[in-house]
């Protein structure tokens, strides 16, 4: 005696899953991409005979966490660019820009951009 054999509904498979992967992709990519411009900052090379030599009184500026100082005076970033216009005699005067232990790249960089914005467009940056 031979039994029939229910019939099968043909399951579909569910997209579900395939959604989810493809949500999760999504939002891995939207996490790891950067949405910000890189900016390239160049430096003028200093060394040997060749290029500018320092002249001029001390312009040497030290780039804490919290607070900047001009040849070890502490004061205000408009007050160091105030003093800086006072110290030197063209917008091609070597100023020294040295990070303190605290200091990171952005704070450099913040001061750095706030130095060529003011016109000085020779900034060294030292260790």
């Amino acid at each position: 005696m031979e039994f029939a054999q229910p019939l099968r509904r043909r399951r579909r498979p569910s997209l579900t899953p395939m959604i989810d992967v493809v949500f999760l992709l999504l939002v891995f990519f939207m996490l790891a991409s950067q949405f910000g411009k890189d900016q390239a900052v160049t430096l003028p090379i200093l060394g040997g005979d060749a290029g500018a030599k320092y002249t001029g009184p001390p312009r040497l500026i030290t780039v804490m966490r919290d607070q900047i100082q001009l040849n070890g005076a502490t004061m205000g970033l408009t007050s160091v660019i105030e003093q800086l216009q006072t110290l030197t005699t063209g917008p091609d005067d070597i100023i020294v820009l040295r990070g303190g232990d605290d200091a990171n790249a952005q704070d450099m960089l913040d001061i750095f951009n706030a130095l060529q914005g003011a016109g000085f467009s020779t900034v060294v940056m030292v260790e």
